[in-house]
């Protein structure tokens, strides 16, 4: 029902977004003007360490060991993905789609040298598998801003998830199936991807990667996806080493709604009694929804997450870096890698 609701009125939110929507010169300059001269050593915490202990919802696990689970919870749910956020957020999660991609308008580029702002964009969609995020990037990029030189790559180190979205893509315009990219990769090392292969790959095949260049990606994305990562910093370097100079970090998580103690009291007592349940019965699977009801309870305020942005070398908006969504349920976080 809640996805019902969420379907009827995102026509007219859509349009009231868009209205109000920041363009990327709006963008640039809500990022604050301190920039760092210069980038401190990475810290080992942000370095990948397979036998580093982190935690696989409320269990200690090693990174390498959260990496497995994860990627066999998301081969278990990739068919049912969507219903598995519409479970998780009652349906809002479409509507937080629309409003995180439209916020950032990719195919319109103001700063651009030149009279027409519409200059071709790199975006790379992270843990974007299925397409929700990419899908919509390249409907506001090619159909809203008449900008075909925007190309999406889509990122996941689920192969499952990667198919899934690639058959998806098939019902695209030709246009927009020509501007996709599929690869599986590990966001904490992006020097390391390889195309998407719909057939069993051969030998040789299995063993060519190639890295995504520095400073090569105008639009980097991440949409229910980082808190699933073994090492978030790792992540969130990678993240500025890909990213042009001027370039934008932007994530769309589940957070924290502890502003709103009764919204915060409901949202919980859905989540760790309803929505385990509901798994269990709809798709046979209690074990991944609990996993990800509990990923959303360790992952950190929307303070501390901000924090490691700005750590990982991303200047933040004078907004505090984030924008709740529905009383912070869930929340965009933005971070510019600064220009010099």
């Amino acid at each position: 029902m809640a996805s019902v609701a969420a379907a009827a009125i995102r026509p007219a939110l859509r349009w009231a977004l868009r209205r109000s929507a920041l363009s990327n010169c709006q963008l640039s300059r809500t990022f604050s003007s301190t920039v760092r001269q210069s980038r401190a050593p990475i810290p080992d915490y942000a370095t990948p360490n397979p036998a580093r202990p982190t935690h696989f919802g409320f269990e200690t696990v090693t990174e390498a060991e959260k990496r497995e689970r994860v990627a066999e919870v998301f081969t278990n749910v990739a068919e049912s993905y969507d219903r598995m956020n519409d479970l998780m957020s009652f349906g809002w999660h479409r509507v937080w789609k629309d409003y995180f991609v439209s916020s950032l308008n990719p195919g319109f580029s103001p700063l651009t040298p030149g009279l027409d702002p519409r200059a071709p964009q790199h975006i790379l969609d992270i843990a974007g598998g299925t397409g929700d995020i990419a899908f919509r990037m390249l409907h506001n990029a090619h159909i809203v801003n008449g900008n075909p030189d925007v190309h999406v790559t889509i990122s996941d180190i689920n192969p499952a998830m990667l198919t899934v979205g690639k058959q998806r893509s098939r019902s695209l315009p030709a246009s927009q199936q020509a501007a996709l990219s599929f690869v599986e990769a590990n966001a904490e090392d992006l020097t390391k991807t390889k195309p998407l292969s719909m057939s069993p790959p051969s030998t040789t095949e299995a063993d060519i990667t190639s890295a995504i260049p520095d400073n090569s990606v105008d639009l980097y994305t991440v949409a229910f996806g980082i808190r699933n990562f073994s090492n978030i910093p790792a992540a969130l370097r990678e993240a500025h080493r890909v990213l042009k100079p001027g370039g934008v970090f932007a994530c769309l998580e589940f957070s924290k709604a502890d502003k709103f103690p009764l919204l915060n009291t409901i949202y919980k007592e859905w989540s760790f009694r309803a929505i385990p349940l509901i798994g269990q019965l709809v798709a046979g699977d209690r074990d991944s929804y609990q996993y990800l009801v509990e990923s959303i309870e360790r992952f950190p305020t929307q303070e501390d997450f901000r924090d490691m942005i700005v750590d990982a070398g991303f200047v933040v908006g004078s907004n505090g870096g984030y924008e709740d969504l529905t009383g912070g349920v869930a929340a965009i976080h933005k971070g510019m890698k600064p220009r010099a």
